[in-house]
């Protein structure tokens, strides 16, 4: 799996006019499945997620994690994360697993990180978002499982 996080003050997923998914201050998780991916990846990289230190403490220092602080995310599912841009100018996203799977490992994604104690709200699989966030730092990192 592939993750781009981002801290942030706030975040909102609209999927036609209507707002379907949003978090005050946490992380917005732009998630791609990718094939090959199973339960065990979706646990690691929850998990993962779950302890990174991306948060300050009362120094200022980045030492906290989401979990600590009792910061919530936002996921949404982002398919073009797989994307192969080494050939033309058309990315291609063959990386990306199946719609169906990549749907199933998606909201067990987020079901895992409201087991890990995240209040976590999710974008809607494959609909066209409006994603609106405001970013804290900013701090984005890209995570990656390198399990295929």
């Amino acid at each position: 799996m592939r993750a781009l996080l981002q801290r942030v003050h706030e975040a909102s997923v609209t999927v036609d006019a209507e707002v379907v998914g949003q978090t005050g201050p946490g992380l917005l998780i732009f998630v791609c499945a990718m094939p090959g991916d199973d339960l065990d990846t979706v646990r690691a990289l929850a998990t993962k997620i779950s302890k990174l230190r991306l948060f300050k403490d009362e120094a200022g220092k980045m030492n906290l994690s989401l979990v600590q602080t009792g910061g919530s995310a936002l996921v949404v599912s982002q398919f073009t994360l797989a994307a192969d841009t080494s050939r033309g100018n058309r990315p291609g996203f063959s990386g990306a697993a199946k719609p169906d799977d990549a749907e199933t490992l998606y909201l067990q994604f987020a079901h895992m990180l409201k087991t890990l104690g995240i209040e976590t709200q999710t974008g809607k699989f494959g609909a066209d978002m409006d994603v609106s966030l405001t970013n804290d730092g900013p701090v984005t990192i890209w995570l990656d499982t390198d399990t295929h």
